[in-house]
C-alpha cells in the first residue's frame, strides 16, 4: 500500500510492505528512513488542520499510539497522513547517488538524478485529492440564480465557497458562498479583496466550525474562443484557481464553474462542475514557471510557462489547460444555514431596512433561527468585536440555543435604523 505523507515541505510516497499488519510504529520508522524525520519529532494526523498554524495550540487528534494496526484506520492505498515536524528536524539526508560520467557546464559531474531534475514533468494527476464536493441546495442556487437572472451571464461572478472536510471520507461540504467585491468581464473577475471583511467572513466561519474550501466562477456566454478547440477553463481561469489554491494550501481546495449551456432548440441550461488544480500546476504557481502575465492575443486554451517543460512527451512552452484539470464528483445536500437574506456586494447598499424585512417575514421562528443566515451576519458583524462577540453568536446559532438578550436587543436595535 502506497501512503502519500503531506508536510508543509511537500509530499512523500512510502510503500508500506504489509498493510494488514503494519503499526503506526511501523509507520513511524518507515518516515524516519525515507523522510529523514527521526521518530520522536514526528506528529501524524489523518486531519489536514495538523499543518496550519493553529495546530501549535490545539493540534487535531493525532496518531500516538505505535500500537495501532493502519488497517483499523481506514487507509487505502493512496490515502494522506499528514506529518508536522519543528523546523530543520529533516535535517539528515541520505546520501547522494553515484556520480555518472556525465560532465555538466565547466566539467562539474552530474548525477542521471540531477538530469531528470532537470526536466520538469507536466501529466495528468489521475485522482482528485478530495473524494467529492457537495454544494448546499440553496446557496448554489441563490449564486446562479443571480448570475442567471441579473448578470444573464453576461459577465463572470466568482465567490469563496465555505464549508466543512471530512477528514476520513476527505469529501468537501459547502455551505454558503461569500461574494467578494468584484469587477466582472467576459473573460475576468477581477476581485477586490476587503482585508477587514474576508476577517469577519472567517471569523463567521470559524465559530460554526467551517472554513473556506474553494473558489466558484461563472463562464459568460460571450467569453474568449479558442482557434484551436473548444476547452474547459481559460489560462486566466487556471492561472486564478491556482493561485488561490496554493494561497489556501488545504488538499482538498474544490474549483467550481458554473456556465450556460444552450442547446440547438435555444433552451439553456445551467451546470455545475468541480476541479481540483492538479498539483504540478500550483507547484509551477509557486515556483514562478506559471506565466503570469497574460495577452490578449494569446490562445486560452493553453497556459505558458516561463521555462521549457515536458508535457504529452515533448518539450515545450505552452501546456494545454486539460492537463492542469482534476475533476471531482459532484453532489448536493441541505446545510444548517438559510440563504434568505440579500448577498453581500452585488452592486447596491444592502440598507438596514434589509434586515427589519427579513426579520419581519420569520418573525413565527425562534429569534436564533431567523439570523440563521451567513450573509445576515456578515451585515450584523459590522459593529460586533469578531474576536468576542461572534464567537458567542455563532455558537448559539450553531448549537440552536437561546441568544443573549443583549445581543437580540442590538441587532433589533439596527434593524430599526433607516
Amino acid at each position: 500500500m502506497i501512503l502519500r505523507i503531506r508536510s508543509r515541505d511537500g509530499t512523500d510516497r512510502i510503500t508500506v510492505p504489509d498493510p494488514a499488519t503494519a503499526t503506526v510504529g511501523d509507520l513511524q520508522r518507515l518516515i524516519a528512513t525515507r523522510v529523514t524525520v527521526p521518530i520522536p519529532l514526528q506528529r501524524l494526523s489523518l486531519d489536514p488542520a495538523l499543518l496550519l498554524p493553529a495546530a501549535a495550540v490545539s493540534p487535531p487528534p493525532l496518531l500516538s499510539d505505535p500500537a495501532v494496526r493502519l488497517a483499523s484506520l481506514r487507509l487505502a492505498n493512496g490515502s494522506f497522513v499528514y506529518l508536522s515536524y519543528p523546523l530543520n528536524a529533516r535535517s539528515s539526508q541520505p546520501p547522494p547517488p553515484k556520480a555518472l560520467s556525465l560532465a555538466g557546464s565547466f566539467g562539474k559531474k552530474m548525477t542521471m538524478d540531477d538530469l531528470i531534475a532537470r526536466q520538469i514533468r507536466v501529466t495528468r494527476q489521475e485522482a482528485p485529492l478530495c473524494a467529492a464536493a457537495s454544494f448546499d441546495r440553496d446557496a448554489a442556487n441563490a449564486f446562479q440564480l443571480y448570475v442567471a437572472e441579473s448578470l444573464a451571464f453576461a459577465s463572470k461572478r466568482a465567490g469563496f465557497l465555505y464549508g466543512r472536510v471530512d477528514a476520513y471520507t476527505k469529501e468537501v461540504f459547502v455551505d454558503f458562498i461569500y461574494e467578494p467585491p468584484q469587477v466582472g468581464t467576459e473573460d475576468v473577475a477581477q476581485l477586490m479583496r476587503d482585508a477587514d471583511e474576508e476577517a469577519r467572513v472567517d471569523a463567521i466561519a470559524e465559530g460554526f466550525g467551517m472554513r473556506r474550501v474553494g473558489l466558484v466562477f461563472t463562464q459568460a456566454v460571450g467569453r474568449k474562443t479558442s482557434e484551436t478547440g473548444v476547452y474547459t477553463m481559460s489560462n486566466l481561469e487556471v492561472l486564478q484557481a491556482a493561485e488561490l489554491q496554493a494561497e489556501d494550501g488545504i488538499p482538498e481546495w474544490v474549483t467550481a464553474i458554473v456556465k450556460l449551456e444552450v442547446g440547438d432548440d435555444g433552451s439553456g441550461d445551467v451546470h455545475f462542475e468541480a476541479f481540483q488544480m492538479s498539483e504540478i500546476c500550483v507547484k509551477l504557481f509557486r515556483d514562478g514557471v506559471l506565466e503570469t502575465n497574460v495577452g490578449d492575443k494569446q490562445d486560452p486554451r493553453l497556459s505558458k510557462m516561463r521555462k521549457e517543460v515536458v508535457a504529452g512527451g515533448k518539450d515545450t512552452m505552452e501546456v494545454d489547460n486539460d492537463f492542469f484539470l482534476v475533476p471531482v464528483k459532484i453532489s448536493d445536500h441541505q446545510g444548517p444555514l438559510s440563504t434568505g437574506f440579500p448577498v453581500e456586494n452585488r452592486g447596491s447598499h444592502i440598507a438596514m431596512s434589509a434586515l427589519r424585512s427579513h426579520l419581519d417575514r420569520a418573525k413565527h421562528l425562534p429569534f436564533v433561527k431567523r439570523i440563521t443566515d451567513f450573509h445576515l451576519l456578515l451585515q450584523v458583524a459590522v459593529y460586533l468585536d469578531i474576536r468576542a462577540d461572534v464567537p458567542a453568536l455563532t455558537a448559539c446559532i450553531k448549537n440552536q440555543s437561546v441568544v443573549p438578550e443583549g445581543y437580540q436587543l442590538l441587532i433589533e436595535s439596527l434593524a430599526g435604523q433607516p
